[in-house]
């Protein structure tokens, strides 16, 4: 069985790509940045707008209900490009509440969820919740109930601690879509600092020649362009199966790449990496952040321990 992306999925990619690199280069990325430090608020209107009227939150909705009816391994790769780019905002929650809350599916209403850590599953007594001061709706939930903000790792992910959220409840379906969709965008990514510390280290002189040249940075971009590259595969191959036990494995890979990744270009990067000007810390902070959401890396090895004590016992 050949598993490799069909033309037309790339066609998709290469759309998705082509739609954010204009819309939300590094210097929206920026400016997005700043606008939070003033206060700003984070989430774009007109492009969540316009990500509707493209069909990236409508993307799984049948047609008969005016989606693009597609699966989730279009998806994945849909959700890998907003990762690459930082596109802030809770991309994931609106595209699950598309056909359920009115306007998610068009980007006209941003949608929320109760995604971090613990805070999944029901009879939550309070905890935190991203984007709550920009939602008009929470999954599962009737109304934004109001919280208080809460310092962000991520200045593009705002946080507000919220009393209570005992009547939320999701599904196993929206739990295991929910992982997935998160851990593409951590492998967006990492793809993308992989692409930062090569530029870097084919740019950077020391000693008369690009530091690429030295063995120690050819082990820390090729480790980062492994681990990258196991975690899409695992992303992709999830999507196919639609298995919560490689879900919840590419989950786990996929939020190593991220952060570990992330880390590793730093590192390429040097004292340079430590600064505010480089994008470095965004996509470390970011992936600090999503590593939380939908599925944690001990959710995610006690599901994968319970299945293969189950086979074991069979």
């Amino acid at each position: 069985m050949d598993f490799q992306p069909t033309e037309e999925q790339g066609d998709l990619r290469a759309g998705v790509r082509d739609l954010l690199e204009g819309r939300y280069g590094r210097e929206a990325l920026r400016a997005s940045v700043d606008g939070a430090d003033a206060g700003a608020p984070v989430v774009d209107r007109a492009l969540w707008r316009e990500l509707g009227e493209a069909g990236f939150f409508a993307l799984r909705l049948p047609e008969s209900e005016g989606g693009v009816g597609l699966g989730l391994a279009e998806a994945v790769l849909v959700f890998e490009e907003a990762g690459r780019v930082l596109l802030p905002g809770p991309l994931v929650a609106t595209h699950l509440a598309a056909g359920v809350v009115p306007g998610a599916a068009e980007g006209t209403a941003v949608v929320t969820a109760c995604d971090l850590g613990a805070g999944l599953g029901g009879g939550l007594g309070g905890g935190l919740v991203a984007y709550a001061g920009e939602a008009d709706a929470v999954l599962g939930a009737e109304g934004v109930p109001a919280g208080s903000p809460v310092r962000s790792a991520d200045p593009l992910t705002p946080l507000h601690r919220v009393p209570s959220y005992a009547d939320v409840s999701y599904g196993a379906e929206h739990r295991s879509v929910g992982a997935l969709l998160t851990a593409a965008l951590q492998v967006g990514s990492a793809l993308r600092t992989v692409e930062l510390a090569v530029r870097y280290a084919g740019e950077r002189e020391q000693f008369g020649q690009p530091i690429g040249a030295f063995q120690a940075v050819k082990h820390l971009c090729a480790r980062m362009l492994v681990r990258a590259e196991v975690a899409r595969t695992a992303v992709y191959a999830a999507a196919v199966t639609s298995d919560d036990g490689e879900i919840a494995a590419a989950k786990l890979l996929a939020d190593e790449a991220a952060v570990l990744g992330a880390r590793d270009c730093l590192q390429v990067h040097g004292g340079m990496g430590f600064t505010w000007e480089a994008d470095v810390h965004l996509h470390l902070k970011r992936a600090w952040v999503r590593a939380e959401q939908w599925r944690t890396a001990g959710e995610a090895e006690e599901l994968l321990a319970a299945e293969l004590l189950g086979s074991a016992a069979v």
